[in-house]
């Protein structure tokens, strides 16, 4: 990364809960509810039938294998994930969820090996285990040291930013928020004495006008703002229009950044007005090697983005992301030619130019293919 830049580390879909805590050293009750799996060490065998034994207990770096290098060598100002799992020892399975995700206090170190700034938790897997189990995660997280964003124990606490103190003069501040798109039941919504998400009531221009709104009554000259939106469905690399406009929308309103995350895969970047929006980074941690389905979109395919920003203003200078592959249960570095696939499906897309970098990753850089902002996908 440049020097002079500030530099923010974001992914997509972090879960932790089924398959990766059970093969961690303190494994939660393996119960899970869903049509066809009852025990979460199905996942860990069906891992096993593709890429070989996992080793049992795994140290809690595992499931991120070489990110972290990635990480160390970015030295990002922020670190921002996307926990799609409850933390928590709680049997309240959310009613009529199929798919439910808990990992076990116990295996906290887990998540703390990657040193998150903010865990965004306006996501529809939060609450897979009730009240009970959002509170003992909001609980164990901040016990931790750990910043929340986009739930509480009401409206209020789900509104409030994760604020990351950078230096004297910046701080990067972080908005979440939910749609109903990615699966998020209506009755998660936080109300003023009720826990739960900050679930938004639609994507149109005046929710997202509310969301600009509070982030330019937050921000002070030096920061650099954040919108962690979890949104759409789990397949498919095109934006919705209505995304695309929300996305635009909180640009325009003063918003730096628009992290997007709930599909499965990657889906398009684009520079708009020199600020970055991900309408989907993929997932980046799970246990769904061995699922088939659709192969296709390479789900086994991750992401770690570095948004390289002008602190002053917050413009995009520089995209880097490194391409990382899921390997029992842990990333691993992408060979080339997997690099260069999911290269060919994000090039282009939104009028966005992807290009090979210097370290074998890829880069995106602010110069449009197309000038058209709302150019089709």
């Amino acid at each position: 990364m440049r020097e002079g830049l500030l530099p923010v580390f974001l992914c997509g879909d972090v879960m932790l809960g089924r398959g990766i805590d059970q093969i961690l050293a303190h494994p939660g009750f393996p119960e899970v509810r869903e049509e066809s799996v009852r025990d979460a060490r199905t996942y860990v065998r069906l891992a096993e039938e593709v890429h070989g034994r996992i080793p049992r207990p795994v140290p809690p770096a595992w499931p991120w294998g070489d990110a972290l290098a990635v990480l160390d060598d970015a030295a990002p100002a922020a670190r921002i994930v996307n926990l799609e799992t409850s933390v928590t020892r709680s049997a309240d399975f959310a009613p009529g969820k199929e798919v439910c995700y808990r990992m076990s206090p116990a295996n906290l170190p887990c998540l703390e090996a990657v040193r998150p700034d903010v865990c965004v938790l306006a996501n529809n897997h939060v609450l897979d285990f009730g009240v009970r189990g959002l509170t003992e995660t909001l609980r164990v997280l901040s016990g931790a040291g750990l910043r929340t964003a986009g739930a509480g124990a009401d409206l209020a606490a789900a509104r409030r930013p994760a604020i990351v103190p950078v230096d004297d003069d910046h701080r990067v501040l972080v908005l979440a928020v939910g749609a109903a798109s990615s699966g998020i039941p209506p009755s998660w919504s936080a109300a003023q004495r009720r826990p739960g998400v900050r679930l938004l009531p639609s994507l149109s221009p005046a929710t997202a006008d509310d969301v600009a709104l509070q982030a330019r009554q937050l921000r002070r000259p030096g920061d650099v703002v954040i919108v962690s939106v979890h949104w759409g469905s789990n397949w498919g690399y095109a934006a919705t229009d209505e995304q695309v406009r929300f996305a635009h929308r909180l640009i325009e309103g003063g918003v730096d950044v628009v992290h997007g995350h709930s599909s499965h895969h990657p889906r398009p970047i684009e520079v708009y007005r020199d600020r970055l929006v991900l309408y989907g980074c993929g997932d980046f941690v799970d246990d769904y090697e061995g699922i088939g389905g659709y192969e296709e979109y390479r789900p086994e395919l991750r992401i770690a983005y570095v948004a390289g920003l002008a602190p002053e203003s917050g413009r995009l200078v520089e995209l880097r992301m490194t391409v990382l592959r899921a390997h029992q249960m842990r990333l691993q570095r992408a060979p080339d030619e997997d690099v260069a696939w999911l290269r060919a499906q994000l090039d282009g897309r939104r009028g966005t130019a992807v290009v090979p970098g210097a370290d074998g990753g890829l880069v995106v850089r602010p110069t449009p293919l197309r000038r058209n902002p709302v150019a089709p996908d």
